[in-house]
Parts: structure tokens; sequence; C-alpha cells
């Protein structure tokens, strides 16, 4: 049969068919993203952007003029977010490029089937015609998701450069001062062989200055660790009185030293947790606390204690102590990178990535973290967390 309205007829039918289309497509984006497929659109309202793109194409198929799709704001915002979700995704701009081939070829497809199933035999004139205005719409989709994808993926290698470059200065400075002064005290050594307590006297700050290196090289260990891709965590069910107690036995020395209590509540609820973020965690909000300890105060001391469970069961963990407390005007901040809300102490060290690190970790476990603190009367951190990693499955 002959058909001379053969772009109305396949707009139609592919408005006809466009949720199908847009399930066929969805099934073989599954072997292409670096992702599960629940993760592939993983809201409702990224998933109806697939069959409102194919409509978009339908009706431009019919009336190229009218509805210039390169004109349609609303239609290109929906292809710019997908190419935002695909950069958060890590997928690549070539994987981006063949999510719209795949499209094509599908579209491409459609039209052949339809042809057969109809038995209409166009004009080759008009078949080319709506196989280049299929192309032109997809192409005109993929650009604009392409450019969204482009754009945050530069910013991002922007900010991680900058943040290198500040980690660099920060990492020196830090290094500076416990390099100097190990080179001064094996100068020392050797300039008094004969005075044993001078000796012992440089042994042990040069003791301390190696002490202070190997912290430092923990830190950034720890920062490498909860940044990188497939690390293996331990997921297990425990009890956070437990990893808190260990926590704090690795921090004794260090807050006997300022005089701080370490005190760890019993009863915690059980939750299945990465046990190293979770131990890493309490070891940065504990040493932050005994760092930042008030020696006005006759008793000092940080303590992780329960709280009831939120609104939806999640386990609620507090660390509170009566230390000097953060100043309003530092909160906002406190979890950026290489930040530290006490610059004026000078007996404080540290590279600001404390509680930065331990952001990471409540984010990667799922969790949230706030906290409320009063200058002169001391700090309160909580720790929520949902009874299961996001993702974990049992069995």
């Amino acid at each position: 049969m002959i058909i001379t309205d053969f772009g109305n007829l396949i707009a139609d039918r592919i408005r006809a068919e466009h949720q199908a289309l847009a399930a066929r497509w969805f099934e073989q984006l599954l072997d292409l993203l670096p992702v599960e497929a629940r993760e592939i659109f993983p809201t409702d309202s990224l998933l109806d952007h697939v069959p409102a793109l194919i409509l978009e194409i339908s009706s431009y198929v019919r009336h190229p003029e009218e509805d210039a799709i390169a004109a349609n704001t609303a239609i290109l915002e929906k292809a710019r977010e997908l190419g935002a979700l695909r950069q958060a995704q890590r997928a690549s701009l070539h994987q981006l490029l063949r999510e719209y081939q795949l499209l094509n070829r599908i579209l491409v497809a459609f039209v052949i089937d339809e042809m057969e199933r109809l038995g209409v035999t166009p004009a080759p004139a008009d078949c080319a015609t709506v196989v280049s205005r299929l192309h032109h719409a997809v192409d005109v989709l993929a650009q604009s998701t392409v450019e969204a994808f482009v754009r945050l993926y530069t910013e991002t290698i922007a900010e991680q450069r900058q943040r290198l470059e500040q980690f660099t200065r920060m990492a020196a400075h830090e290094w500076r001062q416990p390099l100097g002064a190990l080179q001064f005290g094996v100068t020392l050594l050797g300039q008094y062989p004969d005075d044993p307590s001078r000796h012992q006297r440089t042994i042990d700050a040069l003791g301390r200055s190696v002490d202070h290196l190997v912290r430092l090289t923990h830190k950034l260990e720890s920062v490498a660790r909860i940044t990188q891709d497939g690390d293996n965590p331990v997921i297990q069910e425990v009890q956070p009185t437990t990893i808190a107690q260990e926590a704090a036995r690795q921090l004794r020395e260090m807050a006997d030293a300022r005089g701080v209590e370490i005190r760890i509540s019993d009863g915690l609820p059980r939750v299945m947790v990465d046990v190293g973020r979770l131990e890493l965690i309490f070891v940065n909000l504990l040493s932050n606390a005994v760092k930042y300890c008030d020696p006005a105060k006759p008793t000092r001391y940080v303590e992780i204690s329960g709280l009831p469970a939120d609104e939806d069961g999640r386990c609620r963990l507090v660390v509170r102590d009566n230390g000097i407390g953060i100043p309003r005007a530092a909160l906002p901040n406190i979890f950026k990178r290489f930040t530290r809300a006490h610059t004026d102490v000078s007996a404080v060290g540290g590279m600001g990535l404390g509680l930065a690190i331990v952001e990471d970790c409540v984010c990667t476990l799922g969790g949230t973290i706030s906290v409320e603190s009063t200058e002169g009367t001391g700090t309160a951190f909580v720790v929520t967390l949902p009874l299961q990693p996001p993702g974990f499955h049992q069995g």
C-alpha cells in the first residue's frame, strides 16, 4: 500500500508506543551503564523523562517547523538532568553517547517494523525525511545531555585540582614543623656527646615529632581509604559500645595527658554497619573533644551515648563533651576539608581534616550528622545511622 502522509503515521505510532519504546531503551541500557538497574533512572521523575523525550521526538517528526525541538526549553532541561545524573554516576562520555545511539537505533528499527507490520510502502524521499528528523531530534537531545555532563565534569576536575593544591600546601605546612624538629634534634645529639640529660630530652622531643608524623600519615591514609572506589568494607551487625571502647583505647594516652575522662555508655542500639568507618567516626570525634578540652574546668570529659531512635527507626548516637565549644560563626563550615574552628588555639595542631572525614564516613553509611555547640560549655555531635547500610542485602 502506497502512503503519502508517512511522517504523520510514524509520529502517531511513536506517540502510541512511547512507553514501550522507553521500556525497550531501558532494557538495553542495563548492559551499557556502570550502575544497577534501579539506579539508571533512580527516581520516578527521572524515569518519566524518557517517555517525555520520545513524545517530543514524535512531535518533531510530525511538525519540525512548529515544534522546533531545539527551542523547547522544558524538554532540553530534562535532557540536561540526564547529563547531570550520568556525571554523578561516573558514567563515561562514550557511554553517554552510546545511550543516545541506542535510542536512535531503537526508533529507526521501530519505523522499519511498523512499515512491515502495516504493509505500507512510503516514497523513498518520505522515508528518508522521517529518518532524518529522528536523527536530528535525538542529536539535539544528546547535545544538551552531553553539554550538561561535560560542564559538571569540568567543574569536578577543577574542584579536585583546587583541593589537591590546597591539600599539598596544608600537608607541607603540617610536615614542616615535625621534620624541622627532627632535623634540629639530630644535630643536637651530635653536639653534646657527654650530656646524658640533654640527650634524653632531645630523644623525647624526637619521639614526639615522630609520633606527630605517624598521626599525620594515618590521617592521610584515612582520607585516601574513604575516597577510594571499590574498597572492601567489613559490614556486620555490631554493638557500637564495643567499637567506641576500641576508639577510646587508641586515644587513652592522649586523653590522660590532658586529664580528659572518656565515658562510653552501655547498651547502645545494635546496628548493621561498616565497622571501619564507624570506628573512624568515633576516633575523630573523640580526638577532637580531647584536643579542645577546657583546661579551666576541674572535670573534663567526653562521652558517647545513645538517643531514642528517630521517626524512621534509625539509630542515633551522640558524642558530647564539656570542652571550649565551637564559635557560632565557625559552625556552618566545620565539616569542610582543611577547616579549623579554633585557629587561635596554638597548642592544637591538625590539618582540619578530622570532621571532614567524619562527614564522609557518615554519608557513606547512609546517615547524617548534626552539631550543637556553645562556647565555654561544650559540643554535641549527633550521628544518625540506618539499621542497615544502603545497598546491603543479607543472604
